[in-house]
């Protein structure tokens, strides 16, 4: 359930959010979550797999990567608020659900006790933004889940995965382009936090996996026995193109809107998922 009265999102906008696999026409990776679309999943089906050809051909070190929903319209919209306009209270009031809602899919795949591991922002660009908006989902998300899944041992540990090197900004590179600048990019401060563990990895966006693999391969090498993934959202091939087109300060229309069309829900006034 999220209380929606301290921060600026009306419900409405909430509600519009679709989940991923909500329609038969949304068909996803097994393993890394992305859209296969109907053409390549008969393609698969036709080989007995589930999986997309980049995870058939290149498989990722996470186990499986999870996500509420596709990385577009008022989700990408209420993500840029929190990482952009500190609105951290749409990670508690908003997000907070979405995230335990995402790590739920994992159930009969993960074991009891987990890791919980938020990506890592460079130690300069934390400090600048004053906050890691995946330790905030992180935080939020183990809070949920600790009421609704009494069988799972969640201990979150902000400390065990580092930001070696600061990296260009992600969005506007191509696959290739990304792998070559997040290698080296991680490094695991504590192995004896996630040997012989199961790892969850938390993040606010997955796009290409780039990130999700480098840090899954980081803790595997660490002696992580699984990684899991859960995000926010999850940027879908189209999704990706579009975003490519637009700088981090297009979410300004959003926060242009006049204050009339702004819905302040009353105290109290709960919506879910």
């Amino acid at each position: 359930m999220a209380a929606l009265a301290p921060v600026r999102v009306c419900e409405a906008c909430v509600l519009r959010v679709g989940t991923q696999g909500e329609t038969e026409q949304d068909v996803l990776c097994t393993r890394c979550g992305d859209a296969m679309g109907m053409e390549s999943a008969r393609f698969a089906a036709a080989m007995g797999e589930s999986e997309c050809t980049m995870c058939r051909l290149a498989p990722p070190q996470f186990d499986r990567a999870v996500a509420y929903a596709d990385y577009e319209d008022e989700m990408r919209r209420m993500l840029h608020l929190l990482k952009f306009e500190g609105m951290r209270g749409i990670a508690e009031y908003v997000l907070g659900d979405a995230m335990a809602a995402a790590a739920r899919k994992l159930r009969g795949d993960a074991g009891d006790e987990l890791v919980v591991v938020p990506v890592p922002l460079f130690a300069a660009r934390e400090k600048a933004r004053g906050f890691n908006q995946a330790k905030v989902l992180a935080e939020v998300m183990v809070k949920r889940l600790r009421r609704l899944e009494s069988k799972w041992t969640l201990r979150l540990d902000g400390q065990a995965l580092m930001r070696a090197k600061d990296t260009r900004a992600l969005y506007a590179l191509n696959p290739t382009q990304r792998r070559s600048s997040l290698k080296g990019a991680f490094r695991a401060v504590d192995a004896e936090a996630v040997r012989g563990r199961e790892v969850l990895l938390v993040d606010d966006i997955m796009t290409t996996g780039a990130t999700a693999r480098e840090c899954a391969r980081v803790l595997k090498r660490a002696g992580a026995a699984k990684v899991w993934v859960v995000t926010a959202a999850r940027a879908q091939p189209e999704s990706v193109r579009s975003t490519a087109q637009h700088d981090d300060e297009s979410f300004a229309m959003w926060t242009a809107v006049t204050p009339a069309r702004v819905i302040e829900p009353e105290v109290g006034r709960r919506v879910s998922f």
